[in-house]
Order: C-alpha cells, then structure tokens, then sequence
C-alpha cells in the first residue's frame, strides 16, 4: 500500500506540470548553487589529485574522507562501511532526514587508474576543460551530489527529504562476493522510494539513463578425445575439443545476435592436450601438437542484456546449444555473478520526463533516454529493482573515460547540480 501511494502522488504529477512549484523558493536554490561553485570546484580539485584506483585502498579512504566530511557539515550521520570482507577498501553511506520522499544518491570513489599511473593530477585545460583521473567517472558526479544537497540545506527544504548517500569504493573493480561488496547498496535501495545515479552516462547533457544492460561473466569448458589427428571425424575418436567449442561459439552468435540490446563476447580462449588458467591475471597457457586431437578447450567471456526475463532467456538458450555435444565431445557452461541489468520501467522514464522538464524550465533543452547500448553497466543497476524509479547519468559530462584523456565539460557542473536539486525539491513538494 505505502508504494502504491507514492507512485500515485509522486508519479501523477508529472502529468500535471509545473505549475505548482514555488518560484521564490527554486531561484533560491539556484542563488545557494550559483554562490558556491567556487567550493565545488575546490573539491573537485582535491579529490582528483587524490589517486584512488580501486585497489588503492588508502586513497579511496582518504577520498571518502573528503566527502564524507562535508556531508558531515550538511548534517549527515555518516559511516564507513569496512571492505575487509570482500578485499575492498569499503563504501562511504551518509543519511539524513525523517520525512518526506527518500532518496538514494549513488556515487563511487575508486577510479581505474592504479596508484603507479602516470595520469594522476587535474589539469584545466582552458575553453571550460579540465582533464583529470576519475573527473568525470565520477568525482564530478559526487561533487554534484554534495552541491545539490548543499543547495538544499542553505535554503531550508532538506528537512522535506530523507537523503541516503552510497558511494561506493568498487565500482569500477567489485569486490567479491558480491552479495558483501554490494549489500549497502542493495539495502538503501530497499530503504529508498527513488535512486539517483551520478555517473557520466554516454558523457552527453542531452541524455539520462533509464536502462543499463546487466554484465555477467561466464565461463565454456570442453572436453574431447585425445587421438591421433589422423583418426578425427571416426566414430571411435569424434570431433575433438576445438570443433565442438566452435560449434557452440558460432551458435551462440547466430542465436544470439538477433536479440535486440543482448550482445555476448568471447573474450578468452585457449585449448590442446592441456591447459592452465590463471584467473588473477586473466591469463591461460595450452599445450597441444598439430597432429593430436584436442582433449580440453576454455572460453572465458561476458554477456549483456537488458532486462532480467532477456538475461534468463539468454541463459537458457546457451544452455541447451552448449548441452547438443557432437560426437565423443562434451561441454559446461557455467555463469558468474555481476551486474543485473537496470529494465526500462515506466517509473524511471516518468523520472525522465520530470528532469526533462526542468532542464527546458533553465534553457538547458530536452533530456533524452541514452540507448542502453551506449551506458555499460553501474552501481544503480543492483537498486533498480527495489525502488519506485531510477535514474542514471546525472553526473559531470566529458569524453574519454576510463583513459588518460579523461576530460571534464566544466560547463556542465553547475548545469547538472541545478536539475538534480530542483528534481528532488519538486518531488519533495508534490509529496
């Protein structure tokens, strides 16, 4: 009953526009935003030049110290939640208020580039372009989600809300299992009516991500009869190994292939006589002679859908292509766990339609849905499926992700702090 009543008095009013919203109130907040962007851009500054690469666990602490302290400033009970149990540095979780709509904002600390990496400090660029480690994916991000709250708390309307902050120090490397490194999420999403998500999406002001395909992992292994490769194809000896994986990857593709938004890849494979893995370093050896009928084969790759009925169908397709063995072969598929696709529901594109809404409200223009193929997977895809509504690439926008170009559109840090604190203190009021 109590979701039914939200998505009534949250979600009707989308249909009803702005009309309702308190103008003196909203130029105020963005006043408090205009006002401190000077901050913002402070903090920005320092948490770059901090190296925070997932396994560098002193530096992603050190990062959720920075943030953590002025949200603490805000008024936020904050915690450190302690990654020892799934060899991480941990999670940073900030809470506050008792009313109104709960929000969950969803950040990340740790950044790919290791504690050793050459491409370590901010550096402006001129022309509204900073370049930085982890500037856009996501310390931007997370320095939007402290702007927009601190907006809120200078004018009076964050006691309207309740707020939950995760940012999370394995976004970008989860630690394991996932049911630990993940559980803080998981459990503000079950608390929350609406996610929040901070990352950079397709890098594009113009989108938002209402959808992001799950990642999954998994894993081919194939057995064959070891013979003389004179004796291959015979009904003694069969196909071999190598054959019967190729069999299975190539059915795998013209089944698969035709599903819309669901792509698999092989991305590791080695096989002979014999073979050895070293999962740690992603890195196999084989052993086998031209002249001897391969016995074991192993593919190591991942699998992106959709939805979690598109996920389940995949599965059971690949299943059944990998349990048809040709003669004197068999094989095992096997799953990982991963990242669970965030589906397309209704509640996120009405969220959508609202922050598009405010957008055009600035002179912004309209904010489209990213198509799923262009946003890879993210921290908000283990809260979709507990909450009311979802959205996803809220965060500070630029090219080059994930490498030593990484590059901030400045003009889109104060941009993006205006729309999402206006997105929460309107759903606040329609609450």
């Amino acid at each position: 009953m109590r979701q039914i009543i939200i998505l009534v008095s949250v979600f009707a009013a989308f249909i009803a526009g702005p009309s309702w919203a308190d103008q003196k109130t909203e130029s105020a907040i963005l006043a408090a935003i205009e006002h401190d962007l000077p901050k913002a851009l402070a903090t920005l500054e320092q948490s770059v030049n901090i190296n925070s690469g997932t396994m560098n666990f002193s530096g992603v602490r050190a990062v959720g110290d920075v943030f953590g302290a002025e949200l603490a400033a805000l008024g936020f009970q904050t915690q450190w939640v302690d990654g020892a149990g799934f060899n991480r540095a941990g999670h940073l979780v900030a809470t506050s208020g008792t009313r109104g709509p709960k929000f969950l904002m969803i950040g990340h600390l740790d950044t790919v580039f290791a504690k050793g990496d050459d491409f370590q400090k901010f550096e402006p660029l001129g022309d509204d372009k900073i370049k930085g480690p982890g500037i856009t994916d996501m310390k931007g991000g997370d320095v939007i989600i402290i702007a927009a709250i601190r907006a809120l708390k200078n004018t009076g309307v964050l006691d309207n809300v309740s707020i939950k902050v995760v940012m999370t120090g394995d976004e970008e490397s989860s630690g394991r299992p996932l049911s630990r490194s993940k559980k803080a999420l998981v459990d503000a999403a079950i608390w929350a009516d609406i996610a929040l998500g901070f990352e950079d999406g397709d890098g594009n002001i113009k989108t938002a991500v209402v959808a992001r395909r799950g990642s999954v992992g998994w894993a081919l292994d194939v057995t064959g009869k070891a013979s003389h490769s004179s004796q291959i194809f015979s009904d003694r000896v069969g196909y071999g190994a190598v054959l019967e994986a190729a069999r299975i990857l190539n059915a795998f593709r013209e089944t698969l292939e035709p599903m819309e938004n669901l792509t698999f890849n092989p991305g590791r494979i080695f096989g002979g006589t014999r073979i050895s893995e070293d999962k740690t370093t992603s890195t196999g050896t084989a052993f086998g002679k031209t002249n001897v009928v391969a016995q074991t084969l192993h593919v190591a790759g991942g699998i992106r859908a959709v939805s979690p009925e598109q996920l389940a169908m995949a599965k059971a397709k690949m299943q059944a292509i990998a349990a048809d063995n040709l003669a004197h072969t068999s094989a095992v598929l096997t799953f990982d766990d991963g990242y669970p696709p965030m589906a397309p529901a209704s509640g996120n594109y009405d969220l959508l339609k609202r922050y598009s809404d405010i957008s055009e409200s600035l002179g912004l223009g309209a904010v489209k849905a990213v198509n799923p193929r262009n946003a890879g997977a993210a921290d908000i895809s283990f809260t979709a499926g507990h909450v009311d509504a979802a959205l996803d690439g809220l965060g500070l926008m630029g090219p080059g992700g994930h490498t030593k170009n990484e590059t901030a559109d400045m003009t889109s840090l104060k941009s993006n702090i205006q729309k999402a604190a206006l997105l929460i203190y309107r759903l606040s009021q329609e609450e």
